[in-house]
């Protein structure tokens, strides 16, 4: 008895194999030479005529050979991956997070699906907009976004002020200098809104994932540990190919 796990680790080399005969089996059965033989020999006309050797060249494949060779690598093949693909509709496991059970009975294929999707959601989640800590925020429902406190700054506008610095005489004009200052004029109230995530939020969001992937990947190799039933397929379908 073999368990799931055993059998993922040798299809790959076995489906080297199979593709390497299949890939033999198309170059020598594309090659004509391989495939042709002759034989002939010579019978001069008169007594004294010429004499040659015979020739010959003898089939080195048959193309019917050719086929149980490769059906031979092939069959190995079709029994590993059935035995696969049969135990991955029957092995399953729990996906169990702090000791609550989430999901029952998954199946180990929807189980590398879950681990795939959860990888792209932690990146996705750390890379999330965080508020800014320079900032008090507050979470506003009516909005459904945070808010800061209102801030209220002053409003200045810049006003003209002259400033004579010489008075004016029956000669010469008065010297008149011109200032400008910052004079309040209002004030702005400011609030401002967001709709990043606390820190702590998107913390506890990458905890989770974590756990829950971990989870997935524990759950995982419990259900590649399922005792598989071999699956002999190859030489049925063979046999009745060739037969």
């Amino acid at each position: 008895m073999s368990k799931l796990n055993q059998i993922i680790a040798v299809e790959k080399g076995v489906r080297g194999k199979a593709q390497h005969a299949l890939a033999e089996a198309r170059r020598t059965t594309g090659t004509a030479a391989l495939l042709s033989g002759i034989s002939r020999s010579y019978q001069p006309k008169d007594e004294d005529g010429d004499e040659y050797p015979p020739e010959s060249t003898k089939v080195q494949i048959t193309a019917e050979q050719a086929l149980r060779d490769t059906a031979a690598a092939v069959t190995r093949l079709f029994d590993v991956t059935a035995t696969k693909d049969h135990a991955n509709c029957e092995a399953r496991a729990d996906v169990v997070v702090e000791g609550r059970t989430l999901l029952t009975g998954v199946p180990v294929t929807h189980l590398l699906f879950l681990e795939k999707q959860i990888a792209e959601l932690q990146a996705l989640v750390a890379r999330l907009p965080v508020l800014d800590a320079a900032e008090s925020w507050t979470f506003d429902a009516a909005t459904d976004v945070w808010r800061t406190d209102p801030v209220r700054t002053v409003k200045t506008k810049k006003v003209p002020f002259n400033h004579v610095k010489a008075e004016a005489t029956d000669k010469h004009p008065a010297q008149v200098e011109v200032f400008y200052e910052d004079v309040a004029v209002g004030h702005w109230t400011t609030v401002k809104f967001s709709g990043a995530l606390p820190a702590r939020r998107v913390n506890e969001l990458l905890e989770r994932l974590d756990a829950l992937s971990r989870a997935v990947k524990f759950a995982r190799e419990e259900a590649n540990g399922f005792e598989v039933t071999d699956r002999e397929i190859g030489e049925v379908i063979f046999g009745y190919l060739l037969g």
